[in-house]
């Protein structure tokens, strides 16, 4: 029997670098017509991030609200709140999905005003550490327990994530789904090309960082961590692929160590970095689930992470990598431990990529979306392209 497509607006504050970017851009494409009609619409990315469209999708159709962002701005966001309105009342859509804190707030409040039918928010992580003062997070706290009761369903993007939020009361639990990201498996590259590409020497033994360079992601942590790293193993090499707010800051707080860090940027293509390392490394204060070791574990990369948000549903310490205590020393530590034993991080790589490949693909990830929304609308399962 046909059915007419469940219609859906996906609302993101920005499309900057990041997990939520990719996620998004995965379910834009993988849930299409016939059963899917979608519609993204996205603020501008702010200073310090790179547009993620443009570095990675630029085909990626969309629609953008200027006054969308990440920053607070009262004018800017009623502005916001007055234009989704009058975009979910003229389309009619089946589902609006909010993605990220900004547009969780504004567009579920303007889908609630529609009377948009099904309202859905996914955390991707969560604002309850490391971003505001304890007396800020508690407003946080109210405004997403007032937002929950009006959201038809939440997705967390780990089990940890749910279980941090329903801790200070934000929805119920059987609101919430547990959708872990999903990423395309790399594609393969040679392993002394890619050093080559980048000006490796043979001898050179490999940590990638690849992230946002701000306040969260600690790369004053990283920092003294290599530091630590080059008092016992002076042919380690630290490749910093990002950008943000504290690159100046980074940059120089690591000038004294040459070239042993090289500044990379963000990249298009980051298949030649999971390449020629031999580890990845992530020092935040909180996460969600992070898709940097995602990628890395699909190319076969062991990682050590700070232990943070659901980095431990990524990264099986002691099988696939190493999570670690949030303090230099530890990440240091775990760093050298696996430098010093080549066949402890291929046998860790292997199992990295084995466990990657059989729970963050994208063709999960679009699944568990497809699942969700035909519950949601009350539709019978049914295999998917059928």
């Amino acid at each position: 029997m046909n059915q007419r497509p469940i219609t859906i607006v996906r609302v993101i504050a920005r499309m900057n670098v990041g997990g939520p970017a990719w996620q998004v851009s995965v379910l834009q494409r993988r849930l299409s017509p016939p059963e899917f009609s979608s519609t993204l619409v996205c603020g501008r990315v702010s200073g310090g991030e790179r547009d993620f469209i443009e570095l990675r999708d630029p085909d990626l159709a969309h629609v953008e609200l200027r006054t969308l962002g990440r920053s607070v701005r009262l004018v800017g966001d009623v502005i916001t709140f007055v234009r989704l309105l009058a975009l979910f009342r003229k389309t009619r859509p089946d589902i609006v999905h909010t993605h990220t804190a900004k547009a969780g707030v504004v567009g579920r409040l303007a889908a609630v005003a529609a009377r948009v039918p099904v309202r859905v928010h996914t955390f991707h992580g969560h604002l309850l550490k490391g971003y505001f003062s304890p007396q800020l997070t508690r407003v946080v706290v109210l405004v997403e327990r007032f937002l929950a009761r009006r959201t038809t369903a939440l997705v967390a993007v780990g089990s940890q994530v749910r279980d941090d939020l329903l801790v200070v009361g934000i929805g119920r639990p059987e609101q919430f789904t547990v959708i872990p990201p999903g990423v395309e498996r790399p594609r393969p590259v040679d392993v002394s090309m890619a050093r080559q590409q980048l000006g490796l020497g043979a001898g050179d033994e490999v940590i990638v960082f690849v992230g946002r360079l701000t306040a969260i992601k600690r790369p004053d942590r990283l920092i003294e961590a290599f530091r630590l790293v080059l008092e016992q193993q002076s042919s380690a090499v630290l490749l910093v692929v990002g950008d943000g707010e504290l690159l100046d800051v980074t940059r120089e707080s690591a000038r004294d160590l040459g070239d042993r860090v090289r500044f990379a940027g963000w990249q298009a293509d980051l298949a030649p970095y999971y390449a020629a390392a031999d580890e990845v490394v992530l020092t935040s204060d909180n996460e969600g689930m992070p898709v940097s070791l995602i990628e890395a574990s699909m190319a076969g990369r062991p990682c050590v992470t700070t232990d943070v948000g659901s980095a431990r549903e990524v990264v099986d310490s002691g099988r696939t990598g190493l999570v670690v205590a949030t303090n230099a020393e530890a990440v240091a530590d775990a760093l050298l431990s696996l430098l010093s034993d080549r066949g402890l991080r291929e046998s860790m790589g292997a199992a990295a990529r084995e466990h990657a490949e059989r729970n963050f693909g994208d063709e999960r990830l679009a699944e568990d979306h497809r699942r969700l929304y035909r519950r949601l609308m009350g539709r019978p399962e049914i295999e998917s392209g059928a």
